[in-house]
């Protein structure tokens, strides 16, 4: 299948292991099941609103802020074509359809393209699969 894309089949897999990467880390949060439980030390807890015993934690991973970032900075047309490779690996569009695919994502973008890709909890999947089914 012969198709002219604005974004590369390179750039495409940036996206799916980014995405991936998002996921991994969501999934790694979950891993010790006393994720969100607080402990406290009775014996220094006083009336007093101070934060003494709170480290607060930095997020050194900004793969999901880079992501959002990244599918931000694409036009319309790469977004477009960006949807459809999902549309496609999720099934909602065969692989000969992918130029209606990339009209109809043109079309019904009326909110942002990151929120709604990174609403997806199997994006990396669905943009494999779609460039999988391209033969890109």
């Amino acid at each position: 299948m012969d198709i002219d894309l604005t974004l590369s089949a390179d750039t495409i897999r940036l996206f799916a292991q980014k995405a991936r990467s998002v996921n991994d880390a969501l999934e790694d949060g979950f891993d010790d099941s006393n994720d969100g439980e607080i402990e406290f030390d009775e014996d220094t807890l006083t009336d007093t609103h101070a934060h003494d015993g709170l480290a607060e934690e930095e997020n050194d991973d900004m793969t999901e802020e880079e992501l959002r970032e990244l599918i931000a900075d694409l036009n319309v047309d790469e977004a477009a074509e960006l949807v459809a490779v999902v549309w496609v690996g999720r099934g909602d569009y065969e692989a000969e359809d992918f130029p209606q695919a990339v009209e109809d994502a043109k079309d019904r973008a009326n909110a942002s393209t990151a929120k709604y890709l990174m609403g997806m909890p199997l994006l990396a999947d669905h943009i494999e699969a779609g460039l999988d089914a391209l033969e890109l």
